[in-house]
């Protein structure tokens, strides 16, 4: 075999690594699969959810393959994160818990006169909380009884949810 055939052979192999690199990706530090972006609305009575939680429980595959993901509604739109910030959700189908609240926790705080800290069992913050109310009906709020389900494939996702009483 002469030089230039082992030369082209080894500029061969190293085409083909760094091909086979970029085409898998060197994906993040978290070890999990690739996550899909995932977003959309969540809307009540045909109005914008204005804050709250919303979470896609794993049903296939179940815990602990599949991970949970999470966002926070603000003014009826969302994104989740499973690891980093907006990194969406591993494909698979999901029951969706949507959670709200009408406590504004920055303005218990403020008045709390602690520089903006909310120190959980402060009296205060606990008659807030049983004061706050939840706009939304208690089933979309437990995981037993949703009745909202989401399947998130490997591509972005739009998934929009319109709640009724």
């Amino acid at each position: 075999m002469s030089a230039l055939t082992k030369k082209f052979r080894v500029v061969g192999i190293a085409v083909c690594v760094t091909a086979t690199a970029v085409i898998l990706g060197c994906g993040d530090d978290s070890g999990l699969a690739t996550r899909y972006k995932v977003s959309g609305t969540v809307k009540y009575k045909g109005e914008p959810v204005p804050k709250g939680t919303i979470v896609f429980e794993p049903v296939n595959p179940p815990m602990p393959q599949g991970r949970v993901a999470n966002g926070t509604i603000e003014n009826g739109s969302y994104s989740l994160t499973t690891s980093t910030q907006n990194d969406g959700a591993l494909p698979g189908e999901y029951k969706v818990i949507i959670m709200s609240s009408d406590l504004d926790v920055a303005a218990v705080a403020k008045q709390q006169g602690h520089g903006g800290m909310l120190h959980q069992g402060d009296e205060s913050h606990v008659k807030a909380l049983k004061a706050s109310k939840n706009p939304l009906p208690e089933k979309y709020s437990r995981s037993a009884d949703t009745p909202e389900k989401a399947k998130v494939e490997a591509r972005s996702n739009t998934i929009n949810f319109d709640l009724k009483d």
